[in-house]
């Protein structure tokens, strides 16, 4: 029998799914469950139900513990710790009695773009549109009732642990999503802090900056322990235990870092899914403020060079469902195959597609200045129009708007990236994905075998860590932890690299029909 008392559950809710995974102290993935769930466009504003989220955390639960039942024959009851993860920053306001005031701002709305321009200009430090306190500050520019009755301000992340703990707090690494941070002091910046009281006493708001943001807590502090109404939540059997150790929650940024073991000065690590962000460990700071560029941490406090993209992998699932309803039509049922033969077609595309050009916005970009979504295609009359190079142009399109931010930082700050390692679940059918990031990139792109569990196995590495790893450094006790790993590795192809370039230079030139208002 398992011994789950040495075992810890992660749990992620991303942007498609909440999943759980449960993971041995060897860290071997014992069982997982998950729920999928969609964000909604209301008002013109992107947002989830945080009852949907509650409900989706349950039902996340119940299909893990199913699976342990379903495998060990057992009901879980204790666990050594868990930890949870959520899609990054965003804006969950709360007053005094703990009501959420407006309905929860994703990272996927750019309504903050002013407030996030006049934030960097104040604080001389990139505030991009999705961190909490941009969210914060365009709601106090313009005037909403609710600014006066906040109390709390957290992250999806944090509200979840809050849910489950009663403790107002977040792992740095989301903290430094919602505010600039002090790496030296892995805390909030005092300088920061007080420009920003300073609009708040202008405006004359009854509260300060840190009483309404959650307290830092760094990898491997005890953040809490799951109450019984927490415990409750989670598992509606009443099976599980209250009194379980909770380690800080995290953003999926942060837990993706440590999924990749990418902790390390140098090292860097690339998450996709609905969006795509890179993180770069720096060895020191940039010289200026570069609008692609986020500074962000660790989990344990280390500083980081984020470049993110509101947009990767949902127009591919769009073009996926039209073809799968294609398919409907002539009566075959078992689609199963549906992803990976339509990647593995790619890879007979031209190298640069061809002459077709996709651009996968579904939400606004900031990194190429585009303000709403409009999924497009573009082809010439001469283009050779087929479906590899169609998939080709759609798995490109994924990753070209990263492409065109790291490469701001790596030529013009000497950034050494040696390898990058990549997780989500456009890399699940093997060599297609990571052969087109690698030439994206032009470094080598590793995949673990554990790349797929992503986010929820990050946090329950965290969760881990916080049990057993208290004489090791966070990248000690990964290096131990990914010691020996199953690993893939694709270095970029020549023919690759230039094929994207050429893609990449039009699609650049193309982008000013993508600002148009139609």
């Amino acid at each position: 029998m398992k011994d789950f008392l040495r075992a810890t559950i992660g749990l992620e809710l991303g942007s498609t799914r909440i999943k759980a995974v449960l993971i041995d102290s060897e860290h071997k993935v014992l069982a997982s469950g998950e729920y999928g769930w969609q964000n909604k466009y209301k008002a013109g504003l992107w947002t989830y139900s945080l009852d949907d989220s509650l409900k989706g955390l349950g039902e996340c639960y119940r299909a893990l513990k199913a699976d342990v039942m379903s495998k060990y024959g057992v009901t879980l009851t204790k666990v050594g710790a868990i930890g949870i993860s959520g899609m990054m920053h965003g804006y969950l306001a709360f007053d005094k009695n703990n009501k959420l005031l407006v309905p929860f701002r994703t990272w996927r709305n750019n309504n903050a773009a002013n407030a996030a321009k006049e934030l960097t200009r104040i604080f001389r430090y990139k505030i991009p549109n999705r961190w909490s306190i941009a969210h914060l500050y365009q709601a106090i520019k313009d005037g909403e009732q609710h600014v006066s009755e906040i109390t709390f301000v957290t992250t999806l992340a944090g509200y979840i642990h809050y849910k489950l703990t009663g403790q107002k707090v977040l792992g740095i690494g989301e903290a430094s999503g919602m505010f600039p941070i002090d790496v030296g002091k892995k805390d909030y910046c005092s300088q920061a802090v007080a420009k920003f009281d300073n609009i708040l006493s202008v405006k004359k708001l009854p509260y300060k900056t840190i009483g309404v943001l959650p307290k830092i807590f760094i990898a491997g502090d005890n953040a809490g322990v799951l109450t019984a109404e927490g415990a409750k939540l989670l598992d509606e059997g009443g099976d599980l235990e209250f009194g379980i150790p909770m380690s800080p929650p995290e953003g999926d940024a942060g837990t993706g870092m440590v999924a990749t073991n990418s902790v390390k000065s140098g090292t860097g690590n690339i998450s996709a899914g609905t969006s795509v962000f890179a993180m770069v460990v720096l060895e020191r700071p940039l010289s200026k403020v570069y609008p692609e560029a986020d500074i962000v941490t660790t989990p344990c406090g280390n500083m980081v060079a984020m470049v993110h993209c509101n947009n990767c992998t949902a127009e591919i699932d769009a073009w996926a469902g039209v073809f799968g309803e294609f398919l409907d039509e002539f009566g075959v049922k078992d689609k199963s195959t549906l992803y990976s033969r339509l990647f593995e077609k790619a890879l007979d595309g031209d190298a640069d597609c061809g002459g077709i050009l996709a651009y996968n916005y579904l939400s606004g970009e900031h990194i190429t200045n585009v303000e709403t979504g409009r999924p497009m295609v573009f082809r010439k009359t001469e283009s050779s129009f087929n479906l590899a190079n169609f998939m080709r142009a759609q798995i490109y399109s994924a990753f070209a708007t990263l492409k065109i931010g790291l490469d701001t930082i790596a030529k013009k700050e000497a950034v050494k990236i040696d390898f990058l390692n990549a997780h989500g679940g456009i890399f699940k059918t093997k060599g297609v994905a990571q052969r087109f990031l690698a030439a994206a990139t032009g470094v080598p792109v590793t995949v673990r075998k554990e790349a797929n569990e992503g986010g929820p196995y990050g946090s329950a590495l965290l969760a881990s860590y916080m049990l057993n790893g208290k004489d090791q450094s966070l990248s000690d006790y990964l290096s131990s932890v990914f010691a020996g790993g199953e690993v893939d590795i694709i270095k970029p192809l020549n023919e690759d690299r230039v094929g994207f370039e050429k893609f990449v230079k039009v699609y650049i030139k193309g982008l000013p029909i993508m600002r148009q208002k139609i």
